[in-house]
């Protein structure tokens, strides 16, 4: 696979998220299934894979440093702090509890040093200063080697960066989630930071994988997010008609004109779709083969954007924590 920077790393274009292996759309798969996606992946010529201590209650990160903990040389590992999961849900940044995450994310992955470290979410609770501060004193000490931010706003990552040089920022960006290209993205590009892209797919939307809401299993989160609910559904389900015949003229599938349309967005963007199907995984790699015309690419702008989804991309509750720019929809 074609490969691009992220700061001192040069990582596969498409990089593996890594959360549906342990929770978020329903059960997890099976061990299996699981070890088969990671391992897949490595052969695929994925580089780059991403995990978090909040996925799974620390599940993710143990499956992360277990299965691919021999291949450790393979892979640039990301990771995640600041947001947690024991008996509720805890969001924390002050420096003293971001530590001793990152220690506890050492022991489960099972390495001595995180290449790419993130503040999952800023606790605006505590200054964003003070929260990258921990974080360069542990890049000082040699247990992770550079630090990220996700869903900050363009100012956030100013004030962040001046304290320590960020290497990445990671924010949902997918056709129909454009709050990136408000401010962020251009921030990225000045300051010379890597933009990761989550969700590239539309949370499964826009690979035509989450047609029936109704289908949902209990402890799936789209059940909670208003773009899967009523009228707002109904509405997107004919745009993703209208998605599905353009990737049909680009010669590819819904998933991967997601993925190539954000590759040929900017050089310095990276998508990491995540799946739970090894199958998913190859099909996802494949985009990074797929180029696009400048027609096909104006029709997904025009076709799939900010004006034409319907409903927010978070419920309040969760859009509280969350400090991008907002969308004149999520106003």
């Amino acid at each position: 696979m074609q490969t691009r920077k992220l700061g001192q790393f040069d990582v596969s274009a498409i990089g593996l998220g890594c959360m549906s292996l342990s929770h978020a759309y329903g059960s997890p798969p099976p061990r299996a299934q699981a070890e088969a996606v990671l391992l897949g992946a490595l052969d695929a010529g994925y580089t780059f894979f991403d995990t978090a201590a909040v996925y799974g209650v620390g599940h993710n990160e143990r499956l992360v440093g277990e299965v691919l903990g021999p291949h450790r040389d393979k892979f640039v590992l990301a990771s995640k702090c600041g947001l947690t999961n024991g008996e509720e849900r805890e969001l924390n940044g002050s420096p003293e509890r971001l530590k001793k995450t990152c220690e506890e994310s050492l022991a489960r992955l099972n390495v001595d040093v995180i290449d790419l470290y993130y503040l999952h979410r800023w606790d605006q609770r505590v200054p964003i200063e003070d929260s990258v501060g921990a974080l360069a004193e542990l890049v000082k000490e040699g247990k992770i080697r550079s630090i990220g931010l996700s869903e900050v706003s363009a100012p956030t990552l100013r004030r962040a960066h001046a304290v320590h040089p960020i290497t990445a920022l990671q924010t949902e960006y997918s056709p129909w989630t454009r709050n990136p290209e408000i401010a962020v993205l251009d921030a990225c590009r000045e300051l010379g930071v890597a933009f990761v892209a989550f969700s590239p797919v539309g949370r499964g939307f826009l690979a035509g994988g989450a047609q029936d809401p109704a289908a949902f299993e209990d402890h799936d989160i789209r059940k909670n997010m208003p773009r899967f609910q009523g009228d707002a559904f109904a509405a997107n389900q004919k745009l993703y008609a209208a998605f599905k015949a353009i990737a049909d003229e680009a010669g590819c599938t819904p998933a991967q004109l997601c993925m190539a349309w954000l590759l040929q967005k900017d050089e310095i963007i990276i998508p990491i779709p995540g799946t739970a199907s090894p199958d998913h995984m190859r099909e996802d790699a494949g985009a990074a083969d797929v180029t696009l015309s400048a027609e096909i690419m104006a029709k997904v702008d025009a076709t799939v954007n900010g004006r034409t989804v319907s409903g927010s991309r978070y419920s309040p509750a969760l859009q509280a924590v969350v400090d991008t720019e907002k969308m004149p929809t999520e106003a």
